[in-house]
C-alpha cells in the first residue's frame, strides 16, 4: 500500500495526476470536503482560532495538504492571526501544487521534509489518516493470518501467513472475514503527542469506534479504491494508478493518543462540527449553488455522518471546544 501510494514517480501521490476535483470531467478521481465548498475551511477556522488563543500560539501545521485548498481557505479565514503555515506532505508534485496556490501568502507558508522537533498551535489533518497503509487480517474459522502481495504468474495476488496479530475487540467473526488494523496511523499519533508541546490537533476523516469497525457484518473490512470518482475493491488492479484508502478506527486512535499523553477534547460527526463551528450562520446569504454544496458536507447520505472528526490537544486549558459544544460522541470510543 505503501508503495502504491508514495513510491517516487510511480505510486499514486507522487506521479503528477490530479486527484482532487468535484467532476469526472476534470480527470480527478475524487473530492474532498475543501474543494466541495469553501465554507468548510471558514468553519473550521473558528476553531482553529480558539484553540490558538488558548496555547498563545500563531502556527497551524497540516499534514497531507493535497491541493492546498484547506490551506487557502484557512488563510484567508485567520488572516494576521496565523503567522507561519507549515505544511508536512510526502507528495513533490502535490508540493507544487500548492506552493502555486498559496503563493499570494508568500513567507508565512513554509513546507517540512519531517516532522518538527516541536510544535506549538494548531494541527489539522483532512483525509490523511484514510491514506496510511494498513495490515489486513484475515479469519478462516479457525485462526487469523496476516494477509500480504505475492507475485504469481508475473501478477499481484493475496498470500496469507499466519500471524499473532489480532484485532482489537473480541467478536464473533465469520470464517472468511478480512479487516484492517492501524498500527502506522497509531505510531503518527505517538509521535504526534512527543512533538505537540501545547496546542491542540484536528483530524477529520471517515470512519468508525471499534465496536462499529469490527462489526460481525463488515466480514470484507473497509479497504477500498478510488478512481474517476467511481470506487472498486481490488488494490491489485491497475497499481499507482488509483487511491487506496481505509476507514479510520477512531477508538485506537484516541487510545494510542491517551496513552502516548494527549487528551481527548472531543469526537463528533463532521456534520455536527461544522455546525458546532458556526457553517449555518456561514451560509446565510450565500447564492444557491454554494449553499447546495456545502450541504454536502452536513447531509448523512454524503459526508455529514460518516466523516468524523476528533479533537487531541497537549499542554493547554480548553474546557469548551466550539467543535464538539453538541453531539460529542466520545463516549463511544
Amino acid at each position: 500500500m505503501a508503495a502504491a501510494l508514495y513510491e517516487p514517480g510511480l505510486g499514486y501521490y507522487a506521479r503528477g495526476s490530479r486527484q482532487f476535483g468535484s467532476l469526472p470531467a476534470s480527470g480527478s478521481d475524487f473530492v474532498t470536503a475543501p474543494e466541495l465548498s469553501p465554507f468548510f475551511g471558514q468553519a473550521l477556522a473558528r476553531q482553529v482560532e480558539q484553540v490558538l488563543d488558548a496555547a498563545d500560539a500563531c502556527e497551524v501545521f497540516e499534514f497531507g495538504a493535497g491541493s492546498g485548498a484547506l490551506a487557502e481557505q484557512l488563510l484567508q479565514a485567520l488572516g494576521d492571526r496565523v503567522q507561519r503555515y507549515s505544511i508536512v506532505d510526502l507528495s513533490g508534485t502535490l508540493r507544487a501544487a500548492q506552493a502555486e496556490r498559496l503563493k499570494a501568502f508568500g513567507p508565512r507558508v513554509r513546507w517540512l521534509d519531517a516532522w518538527p522537533e516541536a510544535m506549538h498551535g494548531v494541527v489539522v489533518g483532512n483525509e490523511v489518516l484514510d491514506a496510511m497503509p494498513v495490515q489486513l487480517l484475515h479469519f478462516d474459522g479457525r485462526g487469523w493470518s496476516e494477509r500480504g502481495v505475492a507475485e504469481v504468474g508475473g501478477r499481484f495476488a493475496w498470500a496469507d501467513r499466519r500471524t499473532s496479530l489480532r484485532p482489537p475487540v473480541d467478536a464473533p467473526f465469520v470464517p472468511g472475514t478480512v479487516t484492517e488494523i492501524h498500527p502506522q496511523a497509531e505510531a503518527f499519533v505517538r509521535t504526534l503527542a512527543e512533538r505537540l508541546q501545547r496546542g491542540a490537533a484536528f483530524f477529520i476523516d471517515y470512519g468508525f469506534p471499534d465496536a462499529e469497525y469490527y462489526l460481525p457484518q463488515r466480514s470484507g473490512g473497509t479497504l477500498m479504491c478510488h478512481r474517476a470518482h467511481q470506487a472498486d475493491m481490488d488494490p491489485l488492479a491497475d497499481v499507482g494508478l488509483k487511491d487506496i484508502t481505509a476507514h479510520v478506527n477512531f477508538s485506537g486512535l484516541a487510545l494510542a493518543a491517551q496513552d502516548a499523553g494527549l487528551d481527548v477534547i472531543g469526537y463528533t460527526t463532521q456534520a455536527r462540527f461544522l455546525m458546532n463551528c458556526g457553517l449555518l450562520d456561514l451560509l446565510q446569504g450565500a447564492d444557491i449553488p454554494s449553499v447546495a454544496a456545502a450541504q454536502k458536507l452536513l447531509t448523512e447520505h454524503e459526508m455529514g455522518e460518516l466523516f468524523k472528526v476528533i479533537g487531541l490537544a497537549k499542554g493547554i486549558s480548553l474546557a469548551d471546544p466550539i467543535g464538539f459544544a453538541r453531539g460529542d460522541r466520545s463516549h463511544t470510543l
